[in-house]
């Protein structure tokens, strides 16, 4: 199964039998023919639509009946919105969760493993990408990382404590702390990345709302990306993506699957990020600027999507489960372990750690 990507411009996308096909019209402009492309319909379980294609009702119904979900992004990458397919009928899950969410002495040992989980796999690609440059710097932030991982897996809730604001911990808190941390170690890691470039790319600080430069435009379109393809997996899985444990609850905000994706960024966004730049595969003028905002043009946004699509289909050996599977599976098992947890079925979520 994979992820169908819309991304030209006035393009339908349409139901033939078994077949889904998007035409995509001429453009003058830019001296593009008219041409359609067919696509299995059993191969889709997710289309994100960029820009202002259209999907028609019989397509959406055949999507919806095969449960996979449709996610709509502005031109640049912005979230618009999602179509899903019916909730999951398990309704035992979400009253745990929701029980957890309420209940610190569960949540907090969650968001533990949330940060725990996002510190170590930002260590593993430090170590992984600095194997050759043996750059004092990134060493620097890696023993950062480690020092910091250490401290998170040594934070205790003290069980009489008062129950926490989940959307503003204090910092006097146990769960201020924890995010006090976690924000350490994101900005020694980002303080680093800088320096996993090559070929004159620079890269500060990290900026989102706009991205100031072509590394955070990366950065910020595939984090996009990814969370959609976590709040699909809590779905499939029968959780609510809006209700999480790191992440405070706020209207519209999908918390659990931000919780979930923060041990995935740098394994798979970051990895990707680095993988297209460093191999000369995007150039500064796949990048396009508007008022200090930068984004990808559509042949850019074409070479990302490939290389991220590669990068979830990438088989890996899962550290707890033992086997082979890819990224994208990887997802929905680590969304699955977190609903045992919560069920009672296994003692503890652990998060997904590479080496």
């Amino acid at each position: 199964m994979a992820t169908l990507y819309v991304t030209e411009p006035r393009s339908l996308v349409r139901k033939d039998g078994d077949t889904l096909i998007v035409d995509v019209p001429a453009d003058r402009q830019r001296g593009t023919e008219r041409r359609s492309v067919r696509v299995p319909l059993i191969k889709v379980d997710q289309v994100v639509i960029h820009g202002d294609s259209t999907v028609t009702g019989a397509a959406l119904a055949a999507l919806l009946e095969q449960r996979a979900e449709i996610c709509f992004l502005s031109a640049d990458g912005r979230f618009r919105g999602r179509l899903s397919p019916e909730f999951s009928k398990n309704s035992v899950v979400r009253l745990e969760q929701y029980r957890a969410h309420d209940a610190p002495e569960r949540a907090f040992p969650l968001a533990r493993s949330f940060v725990y989980g996002k510190l170590a796999n930002m260590r593993t690609l430090l170590l992984r990408a600095n194997r050759k440059r043996e750059d004092d710097n990134v060493a620097a932030a890696a023993a950062t990382l480690k020092e910091l991982m250490d401290r998170v897996a040594a934070l205790e809730r003290d069980p009489s404590a008062a129950p926490p604001d989940p959307s503003a911990p204090q910092a006097g808190t146990v769960e201020g702390t924890l995010m006090g941390l976690e924000g350490a170690g994101t900005a020694a890691y980002f303080g680093a990345f800088g320096r996993l470039l090559a070929g004159g790319w620079s890269f500060e600080r990290r900026t989102k709302r706009p991205p100031t430069d072509p590394v955070n435009a990366l950065l910020s379109y595939g984090y996009v990306l990814l969370m959609h393809q976590v709040a699909a997996a809590v779905q499939l899985v029968g959780l609510d993506p809006y209700v999480g444990y790191l992440h405070g609850a706020e209207y519209g905000k999908p918390a659990l699957a931000f919780d979930l994706m923060e041990e995935f960024r740098p394994i798979i966004v970051d990895s990707v990020v680095l993988t297209v730049l460093n191999n000369g595969m995007l150039q500064p003028d796949d990048f396009s600027e508007e008022f200090g905002a930068y984004r990808l043009t559509d042949k850019g946004r074409r070479i990302f999507l490939q290389k991220f699509e590669e990068r979830l289909d990438t088989e890996v050996q899962h550290p707890i489960f033992r086997y082979k599977a890819t990224y994208r599976r990887c997802l929905e098992l680590q969304a699955r372990l977190l609903a045992k947890a919560l069920t009672g079925d296994i003692p503890q979520y652990r998060p997904f750690l590479v080496r």
